[in-house]
């Protein structure tokens, strides 16, 4: 569940990073020439940069992580194999402190080492899942994909209308999609919308506004 909310919000920022990158920078170029050729060699060109960036960016960050959860699954193995009496202490005051009385901790504790002491330890002293951990890949691509995805938005909507319509209809789409963006992000973290959404089109309307009045 961690790792598909994981991805979900991958997809989320990366789409809105295409948006908003790719709308600043067609909006740019439209403003300076009229040549569609133009617009769209920026603009493709815009989304391979981007859409690699994202994904690279987001394959260092996540391996990272990755590499500090094993390390702390590794030294929580040690400690295991070395003081497994000190460990159960532990594992009982952890449960204790969620609430449990002191003998129910104990005894809860006693019953998760002998079932897997190292799974036990992962899920309640550091938090993580052993058979969840994050996924490089699958986060490069989520965003990757996402990524191209939010930039063909303003791509298209810039390179289809004829040229006095170009920027309206191009920020009227954008605007609605960071609308969803806000909307799916906030409904994913459990904030609030309102916040979330005025955020998301503040955000995209400034990126667009500097590039067109430049």
């Amino acid at each position: 569940m961690s790792t598909r909310l994981n991805w979900l919000r991958a997809g989320v920022l990366g789409a809105n990073d295409g948006i908003i990158s790719t709308a600043g920078l067609v909006v740019g170029v439209a403003g300076a020439t009229t040549s569609r050729p133009s617009i769209l060699a920026a603009g493709v060109a815009g989304l391979l940069a981007g859409s690699l960036s994202m994904a690279a960016g987001e394959y260092v960050s996540v391996s990272s992580q990755r590499d500090s959860e094993r390390a702390a699954l590794d030294m929580e193995r040690r400690e295991l194999a070395e003081e497994p009496e000190a460990e159960l202490d532990e594992l009982t005051d952890l449960l204790a402190e969620r609430g449990l009385s002191r003998e129910v901790a104990r005894e809860a504790a006693e019953q998760l080492t002998e079932r897997d002491a190292l799974r036990a330890h992962a899920r309640v002293e550091l938090g993580i899942n052993p058979d969840e951990l994050a996924n490089p890949w699958h986060a490069a691509f989520a965003s990757l994909v996402a990524f191209t995805v939010g930039a063909l938005l303003p791509l298209l909507a810039i390179i289809l209308p004829g040229p006095s319509a170009r920027v309206p209809v191009t920020v009227v789409a954008v605007l609605a999609a960071l609308t969803l963006c806000g909307v799916l992000s906030a409904r994913l973290g459990g904030a609030p919308v309102p916040r979330a959404v005025a955020r998301n089109v503040a955000g995209g309307t400034l990126a667009m506004a500097g590039p067109a009045s430049a």
